[in-house]
Protein backbone atom coordinates (compact mmCIF):
# COMPACT_ATOMS: atom_id res chain seq x y z
CA UNK A 1 0.00 0.00 0.00
CA UNK A 2 1.19 3.42 -1.08
CA UNK A 3 1.88 5.94 1.77
CA UNK A 4 0.24 8.81 0.69
CA UNK A 5 1.03 11.38 3.66
CA UNK A 6 1.94 14.89 1.64
CA UNK A 7 4.96 16.58 2.66
CA UNK A 8 6.03 19.99 1.10
CA UNK A 9 9.00 20.94 0.22
CA UNK A 10 11.32 24.20 -0.95
CA UNK A 11 14.37 25.73 -1.20
CA UNK A 12 16.53 28.82 -2.38
CA UNK A 13 18.68 28.80 -5.13
CA UNK A 14 21.99 27.27 -3.24
CA UNK A 15 19.51 24.57 -2.10
CA UNK A 16 18.23 23.80 -5.48
CA UNK A 17 20.41 20.93 -6.45
CA UNK A 18 20.02 18.68 -2.83
CA UNK A 19 16.01 19.60 -2.46
CA UNK A 20 15.70 17.87 -5.95
CA UNK A 21 17.63 14.65 -5.27
CA UNK A 22 16.00 15.00 -1.49
CA UNK A 23 12.53 15.26 -3.24
CA UNK A 24 13.42 12.34 -5.57
CA UNK A 25 14.43 10.54 -2.23
CA UNK A 26 10.98 11.24 -0.78
CA UNK A 27 9.04 10.02 -3.89
CA UNK A 28 10.90 6.45 -3.49
CA UNK A 29 9.51 6.33 -0.37
CA UNK A 30 5.97 6.54 -1.65
CA UNK A 31 5.60 10.12 -0.36
CA UNK A 32 3.35 12.17 -1.99
CA UNK A 33 5.76 15.85 -1.91
CA UNK A 34 4.42 19.15 -3.16
CA UNK A 35 7.15 21.40 -4.30
CA UNK A 36 7.15 24.71 -3.79
CA UNK A 37 10.14 26.10 -6.02
CA UNK A 38 12.91 27.23 -6.62
CA UNK A 39 13.25 25.12 -10.05
CA UNK A 40 16.41 26.30 -11.20
CA UNK A 41 19.65 27.61 -9.68
CA UNK A 42 19.23 31.07 -10.88
CA UNK A 43 19.29 33.31 -7.85
CA UNK A 44 16.20 33.80 -5.75
CA UNK A 45 15.22 35.24 -2.41
CA UNK A 46 15.33 32.42 0.43
CA UNK A 47 12.39 34.18 2.01
CA UNK A 48 9.64 33.84 -0.71
CA UNK A 49 10.27 29.67 -0.58
CA UNK A 50 10.94 29.97 3.30
CA UNK A 51 7.32 31.44 3.24
CA UNK A 52 5.49 29.58 0.82
CA UNK A 53 6.96 25.98 3.11
CA UNK A 54 6.15 27.47 6.18
CA UNK A 55 2.62 28.93 5.49
CA UNK A 56 1.26 25.60 4.43
CA UNK A 57 2.97 23.84 7.35
CA UNK A 58 1.50 26.92 9.88
CA UNK A 59 -2.04 26.70 8.47
CA UNK A 60 -2.05 23.03 8.90
CA UNK A 61 -2.06 22.27 5.05
CA UNK A 62 0.60 19.75 5.28
CA UNK A 63 2.03 18.08 8.58
CA UNK A 64 6.03 18.52 7.82
CA UNK A 65 7.76 20.26 5.32
CA UNK A 66 11.36 20.42 4.51
CA UNK A 67 13.17 23.78 3.49
CA UNK A 68 17.06 23.97 1.73
CA UNK A 69 19.41 26.84 1.84
CA UNK A 70 22.91 27.01 1.19
CA UNK A 71 23.55 26.80 4.92
CA UNK A 72 19.70 26.16 6.28
CA UNK A 73 20.00 29.24 8.86
CA UNK A 74 17.64 31.74 6.74
CA UNK A 75 15.54 29.35 5.86
CA UNK A 76 15.05 28.25 9.84
CA UNK A 77 15.09 32.11 10.53
CA UNK A 78 12.40 32.75 8.18
CA UNK A 79 9.88 29.56 9.23
CA UNK A 80 10.15 29.41 12.95
CA UNK A 81 8.60 32.86 12.70
CA UNK A 82 5.26 31.53 11.55
CA UNK A 83 3.13 29.88 14.20
CA UNK A 84 2.97 26.24 14.90
CA UNK A 85 6.09 25.90 12.55
CA UNK A 86 8.79 24.09 14.74
CA UNK A 87 11.49 23.87 12.51
CA UNK A 88 15.37 22.33 13.39
CA UNK A 89 18.28 23.16 11.43
CA UNK A 90 19.76 19.22 11.14
CA UNK A 91 22.97 18.70 9.31
CA UNK A 92 23.39 15.65 11.52
CA UNK A 93 21.85 12.17 12.37
CA UNK A 94 21.74 13.21 16.09
CA UNK A 95 20.25 16.79 15.90
CA UNK A 96 17.27 14.88 13.21
CA UNK A 97 16.46 12.23 16.12
CA UNK A 98 16.23 15.14 19.09
CA UNK A 99 14.24 17.54 17.39
CA UNK A 100 11.85 15.03 16.78
CA UNK A 101 11.81 13.21 19.91
CA UNK A 102 12.23 15.95 22.12
CA UNK A 103 10.90 19.02 20.11
CA UNK A 104 8.37 17.35 17.66
CA UNK A 105 9.87 19.35 14.91
CA UNK A 106 7.66 19.21 11.91
CA UNK A 107 9.82 21.75 9.49
CA UNK A 108 13.12 20.36 8.66
CA UNK A 109 15.78 22.84 7.43
CA UNK A 110 18.84 21.37 5.56
CA UNK A 111 22.45 23.41 4.27
CA UNK A 112 22.60 22.46 0.72
CA UNK A 113 26.54 23.50 0.78
CA UNK A 114 27.03 22.55 4.33
CA UNK A 115 26.29 18.32 3.49
CA UNK A 116 26.25 15.64 1.26
CA UNK A 117 23.74 13.11 -0.92
CA UNK A 118 23.95 10.30 1.38
CA UNK A 119 24.16 12.26 4.77
CA UNK A 120 21.30 14.22 3.65
CA UNK A 121 18.72 11.14 2.76
CA UNK A 122 20.06 9.69 6.06
CA UNK A 123 19.23 12.71 8.13
CA UNK A 124 15.31 12.48 6.30
CA UNK A 125 14.96 9.09 6.71
CA UNK A 126 15.82 9.47 11.16
CA UNK A 127 13.73 12.51 10.96
CA UNK A 128 10.89 11.19 8.87
CA UNK A 129 10.96 7.26 11.11
CA UNK A 130 11.50 9.19 14.38
CA UNK A 131 8.05 9.41 16.63
CA UNK A 132 8.08 12.25 19.26
CA UNK A 133 8.29 11.16 23.15
CA UNK A 134 5.47 13.44 24.55
CA UNK A 135 5.42 13.34 28.11
CA UNK A 136 7.64 15.89 29.79
CA UNK A 137 8.68 17.09 26.04
CA UNK A 138 4.28 17.84 25.60
CA UNK A 139 4.25 20.40 28.06
CA UNK A 140 7.22 22.52 26.73
CA UNK A 141 6.60 22.24 23.47
CA UNK A 142 2.40 23.10 24.26
CA UNK A 143 4.36 26.92 25.51
CA UNK A 144 5.46 28.11 21.83
CA UNK A 145 2.12 28.19 20.96
CA UNK A 146 1.39 30.99 23.20
CA UNK A 147 4.32 33.11 22.15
Amino acid sequence: MKNTAPIVIGSDHAGYALKELVKDYLIALNLEVEDCGTFSEDSVDYTDFGIAVAGKVSSGDFNRGILICGTGLGMSMVANRFKYVRAALCNDIFSAMMSRQHNDSNLLVLGGRVIGVELAKEIVQVWLKTPFEGGRHKSRIDKFDTI
